[in-house]
């Protein structure tokens, strides 16, 4: 038995990009829906996140169910830092994967291809219950998808 809650609910996944216009295309084409952009700034967002003279502009990407969504950011302030090496493999500690249900995953990876995304591996068949595969994205974010045959 559970005495108390501390989680109502997962809001969403903030992934720090150069180019977010590219990552909204990126999203969009999976299928995410632009819920708004956001500039970014002040005492507050400095004292939340830790970080003296913040300014930055966010993207918020809603999932079609309306559960999820992805935050995208870029910092012009200050500068964002990129990660050694730069395209890290899978099993880097502190990163993994964002991974999307999706309803055709060839068709998917067709057209995140033309927004620059590459795959890993291959797609692969779970069994006889999916087809996944993980592909490298903007700004080097690794993205999984899953399609369920069975």
């Amino acid at each position: 038995m559970i005495s108390h809650m501390t989680v109502q609910r997962m809001d969403n996944v903030a992934i720090v990009v150069d180019d977010l216009d590219a990552a909204i295309a990126f999203f969009a084409e999976l299928g995410l829906e632009l819920e708004g952009r956001a500039e970014i700034e002040g005492p507050w967002a400095d004292l939340t996140v830790g970080l003296g003279g913040i300014r930055s502009e966010i993207a918020m990407m809603r999932t079609p169910d309306g559960h999820s969504a992805v935050e995208l950011t870029r910092y012009h302030s200050p500068v964002s830092v990129a990660t050694e090496p730069e395209n890290p493999p899978p099993k880097t500690l502190g990163l993994h994967r964002i991974m999307f249900a999706v309803d055709d995953i060839d068709g998917t990876v067709d057209r995140l291809r033309g927004h620059g995304a590459e795959l890993l591996g291959e797609v692969a068949k779970y069994e006889s219950s999916f087809r996944l595969c993980y592909l490298r994205g903007p700004a080097g974010i690794i993205v999984a998808l899953a399609e369920q045959i069975g």
